[in-house]
């Protein structure tokens, strides 16, 4: 598995441009975070159709993630002596045949089946991204590329996301899943355009011993959990968007798409400024964005009352949420060492998706058993403060690690 690529595309980023490859990347991103989040702005329909309760729609969430968490590791493995190019394909047609699937599928059950089919592309696109990224630009440069790869997220929330809301709305839930299955196509093609065939030639294989024995870090563990605990915060509020802001700020179903848009400028805002912000200072970044998130989330508490307010600060959450992505991702691979930065890699892109289905569950028991709607944000951020305390404690350990070595 490559930990580096061929040094002219670095040398042409460090001058200021940023290889074709890694946009192409950026494409295959979008049509991935669009098939994920599209399922929030369509809670309510799905939930009917289906014959069963909100909460139990919001387990399409946790059943996507679960496979994400799953499949990452699994499928980075068995791929790890392929070309790379052809695992984006590979994944990237395994992502539109899951769209499919979820368009036809019947009842609830081939739903849910059909939701963790798609997933299985997710973990190993971004993990195997990653690495591909942070190989063609400059060392300075690497938090700004795996943000500009996760781009294609924030550009799914800001546009897949509610135009996918709008159409399931106009033509029903059902059309929304084949447009993505459309946008995988031409994520597809675009990949196959633009990704080099040469990305990762000549550079052999790490050992699979090797690739495993990250597993065994202490500092991998811990920045794994810590990524987790910090995306269930938000997915803890953001699984349940669509009924928070229909039956407790009282927008219409309507003006929700709407809003999703303030949300994904706000992750677009964030996902850079998050990536140059680790490019000058992993650490304080890491520390500094939990942080902003865990605050973004309690403000929710007060906000989510009134409607402008709700608005500004769903804009704000979007920002905070995404500016954690570079850092966190960024910590796990230089903490992984080059033996098994793709397997951390595509770990890190589970221990997302395992805090994705964490929130949407207990988002889910709070809906369910504890206060309700109102009360997600507060449950939520002190998910993320757990976050913030545990990176805290990260960061103390390994200065204190690199003393004693000293």
């Amino acid at each position: 598995m490559p930990s580096s690529l061929p040094s002219k595309s670095a040398q042409s980023a460090s001058a200021g441009r940023t290889p074709l490859a890694v946009y192409a990347l950026t494409a295959g991103a979008f049509g991935i975070g669009t098939t994920e989040f599209i399922i929030m702005g369509l809670l309510l329909q799905v939930a009917a159709d289906m014959h069963v309760s909100v909460s139990a729609a919001g387990l399409l969430v946790s059943g996507y993630a679960l496979g994400v968490f799953v499949g990452a590791p699994v499928l980075t493995l068995a791929t790890r002596r392929l070309p790379r190019k052809a695992v984006l394909l590979g994944l990237m047609a395994i992502f539109t045949l899951g769209n499919l699937a979820c368009a036809l599928a019947p009842n609830y059950e081939m739903q849910m089946a059909a939701r963790v089919l798609t997933s299985l592309a997710h973990g190993t696109f971004f993990g195997v991204g990653s690495i591909v990224a942070t190989g063609l630009v400059a060392e300075d440069k690497r938090a700004s590329a795996i943000a500009m790869m996760f781009a294609g997220l924030t550009i799914a929330t800001l546009l897949g996301v509610p135009f996918g809301s709008w159409l399931g709305l106009l033509l029903g839930w059902r059309a929304a899943f084949w447009a993505v299955a459309v946008i995988g196509i031409v994520a597809l093609v675009i990949l196959a355009l633009f990704v080099p065939r040469h990305v990762g030639a000549g550079v052999a294989p790490v050992a699979l011993r090797d690739e495993l024995a990250v597993l065994k870090r202490p500092q991998v563990q811990l920045g794994l959990l810590t990524t987790v605990l910090g995306f269930a915060g938000l997915f803890t509020v953001f699984t349940y968007i669509q009924p928070l802001l229909t039956q407790i700020t009282g927008f219409s179903s309507g003006v929700v798409s709407a809003v999703l848009l303030v949300f994904g400028a706000g992750l677009s805002i964030g996902n850079i400024a998050g990536g140059k912000f680790a490019d000058r200072g992993l650490t304080r970044a890491l520390v500094v964005t939990l942080a902003l998130l865990t605050v973004a989330l309690l403000a929710m508490g007060l906000a989510i009352h009134a409607k402008i307010a709700a608005v500004i600060f769903i804009g704000l959450l979007g920002m905070a949420a995404f500016s954690t992505v570079a850092p966190l991702q960024l910590r796990v691979l230089e903490q992984a060492g080059s033996a098994g930065r793709t397997l951390a890699s595509s770990l890190n892109i589970a221990a997302f998706n395992l805090g994705n289905a964490f929130g949407a569950w207990v988002g889910g028991v709070t809906l369910d058993h504890g206060p309700g709607l109102a009360g997600l944000p507060i449950i939520a951020a002190a998910i993320s403060g757990a976050g913030l305390l545990l990176a805290l404690f990260s960061v103390r350990s390994a200065r204190t690690a690199q003393v004693v070595a000293a």
